[in-house]
């Protein structure tokens, strides 16, 4: 097969949905593929979280508890309003990782004031706070996967 012939074949290839063309024959064989290697990404099977009552709520209202059991205070990070994730993505703190966090545990920030990032599909997406409230804890780590309606942060509504 000659230089022109070739590039024809090339051409027709490349022109078409075809991926990946072979000829051989007695005197040569050749070898097409356009595109790259398909890249498969494996993720384990998400855990899945019980949004009922937590369990240390949960114990005090249960049977007599031991004196151990009940001496034990619930936290008061753990009594505010929830902001959910509005959607499936990777949570960050900070807008780039030499940067400082959005918002810390126990600062008070303005309605419209950027609490962190969900970044989906190469989008950053902007998470604001609804209202002026006080953040009480950051449930996430930074980096770290979040499903939609996973709870971000626990507030406090000023």
């Amino acid at each position: 097969m000659d230089i022109k012939d070739l590039k024809l074949l090339i051409k027709t290839v490349t022109e078409s949905d075809i991926t990946e063309f072979e000829m051989d024959n007695s005197d040569e064989k050749i070898v097409i593929k356009r595109g790259h290697k398909p890249e498969y990404i494996q993720m384990g099977a998400p855990v899945m979280q019980s949004y009922a009552a937590p369990q240390y709520a949960a114990a005090p209202a249960a049977a007599p508890a031991t004196p151990a059991a009940s001496a034990v205070p619930v936290p008061a990070a753990d009594t505010g309003d929830t902001l959910n994730s509005p959607i499936v993505g990777t949570f960050y703190r900070a807008p780039a990782p030499d940067a400082a966090p959005y918002v810390e545990v126990g600062q008070v920030v303005e309605k419209g004031q950027v609490l962190c990032i969900v970044e989906a599909m190469k989008l950053m997406n902007e998470i604001e706070a609804e209202c002026k409230c006080k953040i009480l804890k950051i449930c996430k780590e930074n980096a770290q996967a979040v499903e939609f309606g996973d709870p971000l942060f626990v507030i406090q509504k000023l």
